[in-house]
């Protein structure tokens, strides 16, 4: 479902050049859960960014669901996206000016499909936000803009869900919920999962773990 081969990103600095990532290979397949590991300034989310096709490496390839992302512009990486990925980030990324139901909307809406609104509320009422559908971000918590969030990146149906530290901004209490859900409905969905994350709970609750240090990866487990 999801590969690289000698994965690597440079930028530049005031200093030189900065290697992010170097040679990274690896292998997802269908259906595994997988979490990205390591200390802060690893290459973590850097690495999730590419594998998303949010990014374009500087080096190497990057297949996903059949796709060469590493061969494609940007609009091409969007059509991608917006067909087979899913993504839920730390920080939410709710638009401010839509409410709870028009956030999960917005995906379905852009991809030409009928029956947004039956199917945004179907999944807000399966987050357990059936009666905060008018909302705006503003008026929920953060656990509910998380479970917006969750919602909105499972509208598509989409082949592979990435997450990036998605309980970072959460108390334990709550990050722990969110977990429960986000693992449910990848269940049900039969969606391969990809997370960047710090909480040794969460990395758990996958199969297997990589890795990443100084921009490598280290080690995998199961």
């Amino acid at each position: 479902m999801v590969s690289a081969s000698r994965l690597s990103k440079q930028v530049s600095t005031a200093e030189g050049t900065l290697d992010i990532l170097s040679g990274v290979n690896l292998e997802i397949k269908a259906g595994e859960r997988v979490a990205i590991i390591g200390v802060s300034g690893s290459g973590k989310s850097t690495l999730l960014g590419l594998l998303a096709g949010l990014d374009s490496p500087t080096q190497g390839e990057i297949t996903l669901a059949g796709e060469r992302l590493d061969l494609l512009d940007e609009d091409s990486r969007a059509r991608v996206r917006a067909g087979r990925v899913g993504f839920v980030f730390q920080s939410f990324q709710l638009l401010p000016g839509l409410t709870a139901l028009e956030n999960v909307m917005l995906p379905i809406e852009l991809a030409g499909m009928a029956d947004a609104g039956r199917d945004a509320r179907e999944l807000l009422v399966r987050v357990g936000l059936g009666e905060r559908l008018s909302h705006y971000p503003r008026q929920l918590s953060g656990g509910e803009q998380q479970r917006v969030a969750i919602a909105r990146a499972f509208a598509m149906k989409p082949a592979v869900l990435f997450a990036d530290e998605p309980t970072g901004n959460l108390d334990s209490a709550t990050g722990a919920r969110v977990i429960d859900l986000l693992f449910d409905l990848n269940q049900e969905h039969h969606t391969t999962l990809v997370l960047v994350t710090h909480d040794e709970s969460l990395a758990t609750r996958c199969e297997r773990h990589i890795n990443i240090d100084a921009g490598r990866v280290v080690s995998e487990t199961k």
